[in-house]
């Protein structure tokens, strides 16, 4: 049993050397993409002597989502997972996780995990972490809670007066602490608060955010925080996800046949109620219209979840390059020749649509290669697709009629940054 309940206050290990730390894996819910996230997590760290979920592991506390998390957390881990109570951990909490105050102490460091998920310490959190750092026999203590005291970076955090219970505690004896140590906020940053190293993590599962100007959701990757021993003191080193990717549900020939099947099934009802509510809209059935889009938005993350079980993914800044290449295939090669054969055979609307198919293709990789040439800095503003032939035409203006079909402009679907934003 790897998923572990903390059932008493103190628990003293001979094999404490490392630890990972995997932040928030299930706050925004345990659908696939988040437990494939937080099970590359769990990968990553199977080589320290535990692990630690700083918060937030369920997305709310009712049977079903603990099992979920236990159910991963059991066929994947490797090492003993023990959990810190966060804000959506409600519930069944103690049932699965035990309890919420608990010290793991080990022969050259102590971590003590206090409950302050209703943004307050609790007396008795606090009271056993007084104890913890009287112990002379503990030289470093880490102390891990789920949501930040007062930083640089963030107002996402208890209260001054909040942090100064906790200050008070261990103030006496402040050359004991390591580290300060959260989750909470859906991204990564390191401070010091009050002379003490802080790191914040949160990049084990939820959707990374926006935390300020300076620490934005595109610089941080999904990710674990690793604590090891240097030279007799805690160090610790951030470990992205990007690189370690969990693959192991498709290892089952029969079974990523079978997810291959489902995907594509999922992406053809997709496509199929997405069709059909544009015909219901055009004959001005909007509840019908919008019933199918409903449908079509469901198959499309059913798809997603098949999709990111069997796909390896690159870094996110190299990733237009994997794309450019087959775009540029089926423009230069696939399209024209299949278009030929068509035509060769009499087949007259096929042969146009790998035409029309062909000469859009041609934009995508073009567009394609501006964008992993500059991601950050993608000069255009404005994408217009015309929804007869699908040709792509970038610029603030689109032509008076689609280049390839001849579609009018009034019927071009326009994407914009500032529309998304709206």
């Amino acid at each position: 049993m790897y998923f572990k309940k903390a059932e008493q206050e103190l628990i003293k290990t001979d094999k404490l050397k490392s630890f990972s730390v995997i932040g928030d894996p299930g706050c925004e819910g345990v659908g696939i993409v988040m437990m494939q996230t937080y099970a590359s997590a769990l990968t990553a760290a199977e080589d320290d002597d535990m692990i630690l979920i700083a918060g937030d592991m369920v997305p709310a506390g009712n049977r079903h989502f603990y099992e979920t998390a236990k159910n991963l957390t059991e066929a994947v881990a490797k090492k003993d997972v023990y959990t810190l109570k966060g804000n959506h951990d409600t519930g069944d909490y103690e049932k699965y996780c035990g309890l919420a105050d608990y010290v793991i102490r080990g022969k050259d460091f102590s971590i003590a995990v206090l409950d302050n998920a209703s943004r307050r310490f609790s007396d008795k959190g606090l009271e056993l972490l007084g104890r913890e750092l009287e112990e002379q026999e503990v030289k470093q203590v880490v102390i891990a809670f789920h949501i930040p005291v007062p930083n640089h970076f963030t107002g996402n955090a208890v209260s001054d007066e909040e942090f100064a219970r906790l200050r008070k505690v261990y103030g006496p004896y402040k050359d004991k602490v390591s580290y300060l140590l959260c989750g909470h906020v859906h991204s990564r940053f390191e401070d010091e608060v009050d002379g003490i190293p802080f790191i914040c993590t949160g990049g084990g599962g939820a959707f990374i955010e926006d935390v300020s100007e300076d620490i934005r959701a595109c610089d941080v990757d999904h990710h674990i925080v690793r604590f090891f021993l240097k030279e007799g003191k805690l160090s610790h080193r951030v470990v992205d996800l990007e690189g370690i990717p969990y693959s192991r549900e498709v290892q089952d020939k029969v079974l990523r046949e079978e997810i291959e099947g489902a995907l594509a099934g999922e992406l053809m009802a997709h496509f199929k109620y997405l069709t059909y509510a544009d015909r219901a809209r055009r004959r001005g059935y909007e509840k019908t219209a919008n019933l199918f889009e409903a449908l079509a938005e469901s198959e499309y993350r059913h798809a997603r979840s098949f999709y990111n079980l069997i796909e390896k993914h690159t870094a996110f800044t190299s990733e237009a390059d994997k794309y450019t290449a087959r775009e540029k295939f089926e423009a230069e090669n696939l399209y024209p020749m299949l278009s030929e054969y068509a035509s060769g055979q009499g087949k007259i609307l096929c042969s146009q649509a790998f035409s029309d198919a062909g000469e859009a293709e041609k934009v995508h990789a073009r567009l394609l290669s501006e964008v992993s040439e500059n991601i950050e800095g993608y000069p255009h503003d404005t994408i217009y697709v015309c929804p007869v032939c699908g040709y792509v035409m970038a610029g603030e203006q689109a032509p008076e009629r689609c280049p390839v079909c001849g579609a009018p402009s009034k019927s071009f679907k326009k994407f914009s940054e500032a529309q998304n934003r709206d």
